[in-house]
């Protein structure tokens, strides 16, 4: 005779045992599949610092989201087919004109489908911000010295995002079909046949044919809408693992350290702010696309190829590229039967070796300080003058070229010679990003003076006293000790150099020409007049014991 025992599970009512909530029952078996409950446990008490400009960033964020959003939408009534045919929908103007379907149904989207104005008003507004919020984050990180180890392949990953979203968003605004945008494509089909040798194989494999081909369209809209966005969806997931991995950057302060974040922790304080944050820039985004139209198709008409929009630009992310090739002048020289058009040419290699720099430039500043160490302090612009001037010639060649881009609605709006524009822009390319940087470095150099005289002498208060043999001074306000950790917290550097020419057994050692310029461009960093020295303990003691504090 054989018994069988029952056993009952834990979750089971049993005599005398509480059912389980069922949230918490349904927690439990997502644990028991997912083992979600360790991985929450580490990661939702992650701390955050709180200071504005890491807003930045989470503003590149929804609106990345918004802009995914906004896009499923407008894909339903879509039709990305260059097919020809005459409209007779809604909008009474453009009665009777032949147009692509894609030109026909963006009309539909706009006057048609509810909401569907609202919602294209949105998507392209969200694509303009995600660039300028990413331009000014990617600024943010390369002035504080956010790049540093070990966070270069998370600069490489946000270049990468800002580089496919100007491609996302050409490829965008390219799929209405419209005058402006087809004028934009025929742009960019130029340049790509002034690439020598395998420009016509790009631009047959891009258009299908001949520019424009019948497939123009539907190959853009597979890019805009699966590559690209699959790409940058997937960097953007790699780039906030490694913000959770390496921990987030802080500025220096009291009890701040590198192995340390000072902040808020992420539940429920950070998500709770943050959720706040995402429906705030979505009603910003939504406010300026309902106040300010942005691409009116139906005031362009559709795209001919015999017909180019008055005053066409760019959307302003593309606007260096355009006043690099407006502004260089056309040069051609014909080799071999073929002819290289150097006036498209040489701003496009220029274009892309400034590319370059921009992804490799942590890499390059790591090779000249030969600092190896990890940092998740950041610096104040002010302390790193070189870098931060060099930021700032970079912003200011980028706004010149953005002012050649449109050059002729500068000359038509305010009256002005469009040669006399285009002149001043390629003189201004070259002399304005050294002036910027002469500039910018001398002001960094009066900040970091500025900074060490307040440490020692104190705030001014704006108070006059008279001492008593009659001289007029200034109360000066002592700082408290957490101001003079801030303003005395950050590293100098002392500038590589070669080294003895011979070693100590009389032998002369070979010096390579990386050493030598690596020596030539740590000086131009680190060297005399590119940091005032911090004022040391000593110094502060002699001062403020003695009477030169008033």
């Amino acid at each position: 005779m054989s018994t069988t025992t029952a056993t009952q599970s834990p979750g089971a009512d049993a005599p005398g045992n509480r059912k389980a909530p069922a949230g918490e029952r349904v927690a439990d078996w997502a644990d028991g599949r997912l083992g979600i409950y360790s991985l929450a446990k580490a990661n939702m008490r992650k701390i955050f610092p709180d200071h504005w400009s890491f807003m930045l960033g989470e503003i590149c964020l929804y609106s990345f989201i918004i802009i995914i959003l906004t896009g499923v939408y407008l894909t339903l009534f879509f039709h990305p087919s260059m097919n020809e045919i005459v409209y007779h929908g809604s909008y009474a103007p453009m009665h009777g004109i032949r147009m692509t379907e894609a030109y026909a149904s963006t009309l539909e989207i706009s006057f048609d489908v509810r909401g569907g104005l609202l919602i294209r008003q949105i998507h392209h507004w969200a694509a303009v911000i995600f660039i300028a919020g990413m331009f000014v984050h990617m600024m943010r990180v390369f002035f504080t010295g956010a790049f540093r180890k070990p966070r270069e392949i998370n600069w490489l990953f946000g270049f990468l995002l800002f580089v496919l979203g100007m491609f996302t968003g050409f490829t965008g605004y390219s799929l209405p079909d419209d005058l402006l945008s087809g004028t934009g494509v025929r742009f960019t089909q130029g340049a790509i046949l002034a690439t020598p040798v395998v420009g016509t194989y790009i631009s047959m494999f891009l258009f299908g044919g001949e520019f424009p081909g019948h497939d123009m369209v539907a190959r853009f809209y597979s890019i805009h809408i699966l590559l690209l966005p699959g790409i940058m969806l997937g960097l953007v997931v790699a780039h906030l693992i490694l913000v959770f991995y390496h921990k987030h950057t802080q500025f220096p302060g009291p009890g701040r350290t590198n192995k340390n974040v000072v902040g808020m922790p992420l539940l429920p304080v950070y998500m709770a702010k943050a959720g706040g944050f995402f429906f705030l820039v979505f009603g910003v985004i939504a406010a300026i696309a309902g106040m300010f139209t942005i691409n009116p198709v139906w005031a362009l008409g559709p795209y001919r190829p015999d017909q180019v929009s008055t005053g066409a630009q760019p959307d302003w992310y593309m606007g260096f590229a355009e006043g690099l090739i407006r502004v260089m002048p056309g040069w051609e020289i014909n080799l071999w039967g073929h002819t290289l058009v150097l006036g498209v040419f040489i701003p496009l290699v220029f274009f892309g070796l400034m590319l370059v720099a921009i992804a490799v430039y942590p890499f390059i500043e790591s090779w000249i300080t030969g600092d190896k160490r990890e940092h998740h302090l950041l610096d104040r612009p002010r302390n790193a003058p070189t870098r931060t001037a060099l930021g700032v010639a970079w912003v200011t060649g980028y706004m010149v070229m953005l002012l050649g881009g449109g050059n002729d609605i500068f000359a038509t709006h305010f009256h002005m010679s469009l040669n006399a524009i285009t002149w001043f822009v390629r003189i201004a390319f070259f002399v304005g990003p050294v002036v910027a940087f002469i500039v910018t470095k001398r002001i960094c150099m009066g900040l970091q003076r500025r900074d060490a005289d307040k440490v020692l002498h104190g705030r001014e208060s704006g108070i006059i006293k008279r001492l008593p043999h009659g001289e007029f001074v200034e109360i000066h306000e002592p700082l408290s000790q957490d101001q003079l950790y801030s303003l005395t917290a950050h590293e100098q550097y002392t500038p590589a150099e070669i080294g003895p020419s011979v070693d100590e057994n009389g032998v002369e050692r070979k010096v390579t020409r990386g050493q030598k310029l690596r020596a030539k461009l740590s000086k131009g960093y680190y060297g005399e007049g590119n940091q005032i020295p911090k004022p040391t303990a000593e110094e502060y003691k002699e001062i403020t014991s003695g009477h030169g504090h008033h």
